[in-house]
């Protein structure tokens, strides 16, 4: 079916707004739509398909877009949608522009230079490579540049998977098992869920499998006091608080009030009454310190460049410096250190990213058990067969798209030495302060 040529100049009006990079994909796209209400469900989906099809192949895309010395918007957005609804969706093209596009579409893209191939910036590329090895890095890279599944997460509190999976089958919705969350379905296409009277009822959350498994390695229990100490709008929140039965005492730690706020209407869906957002200016806000000593588990999902979401996120490999990757990773040690002082003896601290990189991820856990002698490393493969999770890992949990087809992810596990006493990081001042 042919899209109204209306919608190729709002592709490439969007388009053009989106490279310039001011700010995410998906918030420029969302004011656009608010600013356009008049185009329909079908429009606006190929318009977000276009645009996350030259995000993702901006390097491969720009350079055979150059006809005279500069890539043109116009040809880089009628390959995004070509690439995203298929040439001969596309109205009023010209016989040269169609042309163009069959021609890109038989390029054998395996025999491209790498840099083109990848569609990444040097420095990521570089990094990759280094850590991973060349040919598995051009594997991940190309799993990066495939667009990710619709991963769900099911309330235990409300339904179970197999319900789940068949109410989702009269909408009708195809949905699979996830093979590492006990609770996660993948449906096979990208149906709108917000209607659906089982998303009303927070019998289910989108949720990546790998973001699901993260949550279930903390091994929350019912009646336990435990922190998400970056929860942001609270996806692991929520899985946490199912987790623990809704008992005990769940605190819903973040900077930003913005991102607590989109928890609320998540919260009052999920069921959920043991969990306490709470706004907290750093990492070693007063709130935090009086709470030392006193959590038996602690997930810092700390901020990170994100480079292993690249799948949802394009956006993010162009907008990133690699400058960004040291200041990450100095914020992520003081949230880390400052989370900390939370756990009670015998506790255990989950530190994860969604990133791939080992500046953000093995470099910080083995800071961070350099600096802290009352906390040892738990092994990964001991926490996932405690939790009857079905993966072959070894220190450090290491999700990666082109192996495990969930977003990339990082976490490592901490246990406070049973004979440490908790309090004796907290300086004489800050519990003075706590009396």
């Amino acid at each position: 079916m042919r899209l109204p040529p209306a919608v190729l100049a709002s592709a490439e009006d969007v388009l053009r707004e989106i490279l310039r990079f001011a700010a995410p994909a998906d918030t420029t796209l969302s004011r656009y739509f608010k600013d356009h209400a008049r185009l329909g469900g079908r429009e606006r989906g190929a318009i977000a398909d276009c645009v996350y099809a030259v995000l993702r192949n901006k390097n491969f895309f720009t350079e055979f877009s150059e006809p005279n010395g500069g890539a043109t918007m116009r040809r880089l957005m009628l390959l995004g949608m070509a690439d995203a609804a298929g040439i001969e969706s596309l109205p009023g093209l010209s016989d040269d522009e169609t042309e163009f596009l069959t021609r890109m579409k038989d390029i054998d893209r395996s025999l491209l230079h790498k840099s083109l191939r990848t569609n990444m910036p040097k420095w990521l590329w570089e990094k990759l490579a280094e850590q991973y090895g060349e040919d598995e890095a051009l594997q991940l890279a190309d799993a990066l540049n495939t667009p990710a599944p619709l991963d769900l997460r099911v309330n235990a509190l409300k339904s179970d998977r197999e319900k789940v999976m068949a109410q989702l089958a009269e909408a009708p919705i195809a949905a699979a098992a996830t093979p590492y969350s006990a609770l996660g379905l993948r449906v096979l296409k990208k149906p709108a869920l917000q209607n659906l009277p089982l998303f009303k009822e927070g019998a289910i959350e989108v949720q990546d499998e790998g973001s699901q498994v993260l949550a279930q390695i903390l091994g929350a229990r019912r009646g336990e006091m435990v922190v998400d100490f970056c929860a942001g709008a609270g996806g692991k929140t929520l899985a946490l608080g199912a987790q623990m039965r809704n008992t005990g005492r769940l605190y819903a730690f973040d900077v930003s009030e913005k991102r607590l706020a989109k928890l609320k209407p998540r919260l009052a869906r999920s069921g959920l009454s043991n969990v306490h957002p709470v706004a907290i200016a750093h990492e070693r806000d007063a709130k935090i310190k009086r709470l030392a000593g006193k959590i038996d588990r602690v997930l810092v999902d700390a901020p990170c460049s994100g480079m292993g979401t690249l799948r949802r996120n394009p956006d993010v490999k162009w907008r990133q410096p690699e400058s960004a990757i040291a200041e990450m990773h100095d914020k992520q040690v003081a949230i880390l250190d400052g989370a900390a002082r939370l756990v009670k003896a015998g506790g255990r601290l989950v530190y994860a990213t969604c990133s791939l990189l080992k500046e953000e991820n093995d470099v910080v856990a083995e800071q961070f058990i350099a600096a802290h002698p009352d906390f040892e490393l738990v092994p990964m493969n001991k926490v996932l067969a405690e939790q009857k999770i079905d993966l072959e890992m070894g220190d450090y949990l290491k999700l990666l798209p082109h192996k495990h087809h969930t977003d990339g992810f990082f976490a490592a596990v901490f246990e406070r030495k049973a004979m440490a006493k908790a309090a004796k990081d907290v300086p004489a001042e800050d519990a003075a302060a706590d009396e």
